[in-house]
């Protein structure tokens, strides 16, 4: 059974569905089910058709809410499912809250008298920002707890781990998913997002905008704008609004910071910070591709620039990929005007120069997991 609650746990959970039906893996039986976090189409429907998954079995839908809300509501019913349907395996991926919430229903189930349960597996186990104050810290350090199978991304995924006190026969080290969808997907990047703003051939910077530690708080959204703004006097900066984003920009009255662009068939002008709607994954990743540079407080990208080439700015102090640094084209920028600045220069640079694209993040991370899960399942 695996597991999506939000659009970057779809990227995860594809290469692992790709590896099984792609293989004709018949010891395999795969089911999908989605929480329903993100339950916008323009957040979730189109990435199920952009990775060629097919819609999910079972669909939770639990819609937005508190932390605690929405984590009772995704255990509450996934219990259910659970017993229902009696899986051998539950693979949750990620960080979100729906991979803490089911995480935690899965070893205090029991089918029988027995006491069997699923085996309970996290898909990008280890990584750590050592930032408690992100909920997305909180959910990563519980569902590893928790969890029996830990499949890590990245070396320091491992080490954390271990440093933590996890046994080394339940970590696997087996690559990055999220670059197996993207890898596979690259040639089907929709590009006409580009033409269709007029941006093929001509430098852009992209920015991504989400967190709430970034969007939550008035003088730090203002601030990060108005030095979006800045380095849009060079070149446009396209900012796809996240609907979190977009209100809280109206909620404080920072519309005058930024440009609304309709498209399709609106050329972008030559500079400015400029909005757009939701892209999908393939527009995305043809944006990624194309992108002179990319400023985010994203995960998920911090990967991906990495693994194009592409220089990267982390609005944040921190972050839990410390590989994309240390191997990769991304800088930590802060969310200050000088900050910011001063990493972009230094992202330029490093892109430059060029980087080393992490270990084992080759396409195949998928089909590592799936051959785990099956030596794993003949013991």
């Amino acid at each position: 059974m695996l597991v999506a609650g939000a659009r970057p746990n779809y990227m995860k959970i594809a290469p692992i569905y790709w590896a099984i039906t792609d293989g004709d893996r018949r010891d395999f039986d795969v089911e999908l089910v989605h929480t329903g976090q993100h339950y916008d189409a323009t957040l979730s429907g189109d990435f199920f058709r952009d990775l060629e998954l097919p819609q999910p079995s079972v669909n939770l839908g639990v819609g937005s809410g508190s932390h605690a809300a929405q984590t009772a509501a995704v255990m509450e019913r996934f219990e259910k499912v659970v017993l229902e349907k009696r899986p051998d395996v539950v693979v949750v991926v990620g960080d979100v809250n729906s991979t803490l919430a089911c995480a935690l229903v899965v070893p205090k189930l029991a089918y029988d008298e027995t006491g069997k349960r699923p085996l309970l597996v996290h898909v990008e186990a280890g990584l750590r920002s050592r930032d408690r104050t992100m909920p997305e810290e909180i959910n990563r350090v519980l569902t590893d707890a928790v969890s029996d199978v830990l499949f890590t991304t990245c070396r320091d995924g491992t080490e954390n781990l271990l440093a933590e006190g996890v046994p080394l026969y339940r970590i696997h080290f087996v690559g990055n998913p999220m670059i197996d969808s993207m890898r596979r997907c690259a040639a089907r990047a929709d590009g006409a997002v580009l033409r269709d703003l007029g941006l093929e051939g001509r430098p852009f910077a992209l920015c991504t905008l989400h967190r709430p530690s970034n969007v939550d708080r008035a003088e730090v959204l203002a601030e990060i704008l108005g030095t979006l703004q800045e380095i849009g006097a060079q070149m446009p900066v396209l900012l796809p609004l996240h609907p979190r984003t977009r209100e809280r920009i109206r909620r404080f009255g920072l519309q005058e910071r930024v440009a609304s662009l309709a498209r399709p068939g609106h050329e972008a002008p030559a500079r400015g910070l400029l909005a757009l709607e939701p892209l999908s994954y393939l527009e995305m990743l043809a944006m990624l591709q194309a992108a002179r540079c990319v400023l985010t407080d994203s995960g998920g990208i911090q990967e991906e620039t990495t693994a194009l080439g592409v220089p990267c700015v982390t609005l944040r102090d921190n972050t839990e990929r410390p590989v994309t640094i240390s191997e990769g084209t991304n800088v930590l920028g802060g969310t200050t005007r000088n900050g910011i600045l001063a990493a972009l220069a230094t992202a330029r640079a490093k892109g430059a120069k060029g980087a080393r694209v992490p270990e084992l993040w080759d396409g195949r991370a998928g089909v590592r997991i799936v051959e785990a899960l099956a030596r794993l399942g003949a013991r």
